[in-house]
């Protein structure tokens, strides 16, 4: 808010303004102290980014202030006319600079910016790799995406925000799902959670599952994938047990291969967990960070190892976690699960988008595969 006093802003002066708002009549001073001769710089540092450097001066400005075009409130407010805005999402914006004189008329100029990021697009081939046979074991199934367009005998989509008996699938989760914001092109599957409103959701985004398709009991699971960023952002590669539709969750069990939370720099961090029933929802698991960079820096390989005894998680070949399925109350770990790939946005773990999640964000996978032991 600006201390002038505005007390009898009469017509003439209304004109002033407007007047004052042109290029044309910069150098008009209609009273003593009125500002005048406005010049505006206006940069993006670095180049490709959304950090917008505007640097305002005028002749006789006592004050400056930066809002975008049509707001009522300033952004920011200083004396010295240099501003920096970050903006995290692509488009065309005005920015509209007041240079205020003693008087408390001001100076405008409407200046337009335009954000486009730099391309950040990591190459399939950019990456770890993992091998199409390992000695002991047969490779029983696998999807690697190729061709253009998602394979109906492997995959279902799941519709909707969950919603009556599930709304917000069960974690306060802000997305609808659609089956469009899921495509394989280039040997790739792209699940893409996008800002746009969809029934009463202000987010889109995928969930695909192989319930009814593929299911599989122990065995080597391989996922090659690359995951998305930013705050509330939460893509899950994991499995529910085949009898869900009788004894429901959490009683199916639950396998998560790989879990994200994005946003507060935790894009280097997977978590490997199992969820089951023991007199109630019970769940353990482990979680790996990179010693460097984010899983959205390039492609990484999620594995699980299962069998009768236990099941063991890894990135890259490199183990975090084991636990034991031996256990009596464990008995939902043997028998047959189902793939489930999906990118939530918000819910009650990775907490909600914020002014820094840029959407659209998008986990790509490269291939899925199963091996079993051989027999």
């Amino acid at each position: 808010m600006h201390n002038f006093p505005f007390i009898k802003l009469v017509s003439s002066v209304l004109l002033l303004v407007v007047a004052l708002s042109c290029d044309d009549d910069n150098d008009t001073i209609i009273q003593e102290g009125d500002p005048y001769n406005l010049v505006v710089d206006v940069t993006v540092e670095p180049e490709g980014s959304g950090n917008v450097i505007v640097v305002a001066a005028a002749e006789n400005a006592v004050e400056y202030d930066l809002r975008l075009e049509e707001q009522d409130e300033p952004l920011y407010t200083n004396n010295t006319g240099t501003f920096e805005h970050m903006f995290y999402q692509p488009g065309n914006y005005g920015l509209e600079i007041r240079a205020y004189g003693v008087t408390g008329r001001y100076l405008r100029k409407v200046v337009g910016v335009t954000i486009v990021f730099e391309d950040d697009d990591v190459p399939v081939d950019q990456g770890y790799v993992t091998p199409m046979e390992y000695e002991g074991y047969d490779l029983v199934w696998h999807d690697e995406f190729d061709g253009n367009a998602i394979n109906p005998d492997n995959w279902v989509f799941e519709i909707g925000d969950g919603c009556p008996d599930l709304c917000g699938w069960g974690n306060n989760e802000s997305q609808y799902y659609l089956e469009e914001n899921a495509w394989v092109s280039d040997g790739v599957l792209t699940i893409e959670a996008r800002q746009e409103s969809a029934g009463t959701r202000d987010y889109t985004s995928a969930r695909m599952k192989t319930q009814g398709k593929q299911s599989f009991q122990y065995g080597r699971i391989d996922i090659r994938a690359l995951l998305p960023r930013g705050q509330g952002i939460w893509p899950a590669l994991w499995m529910l047990g085949n009898d869900i539709e009788t004894v429901g969750w959490p009683k199916c069990g639950e396998i998560d291969i790989m879990e994200m939370i994005g946003g507060s720099g935790r894009e280097n961090e997977v978590h490997g967990t199992l969820h089951w029933d023991n007199n109630g929802h019970t769940f353990s698991g482990g979680s790996y960070t990179l010693p460097s960079g984010t899983f959205g820096d390039e492609y990484h390989v999620f594995t699980i190892i299962w069998d009768e005894t236990s099941i063991r998680w890894f990135v890259n070949d490199i183990e975090y976690y084991e636990l034991l399925i031996t256990p009596a109350h464990m008995t939902e770990f043997h028998q047959e699960f189902f793939f489930i790939f999906n990118v939530a946005v918000g819910g009650i773990w990775p907490g909600y988008p914020d002014e820094t999640t840029v959407f659209p964000q998008q986990m790509r996978v490269d291939y899925v595969r199963v091996f079993q032991e051989s027999k």
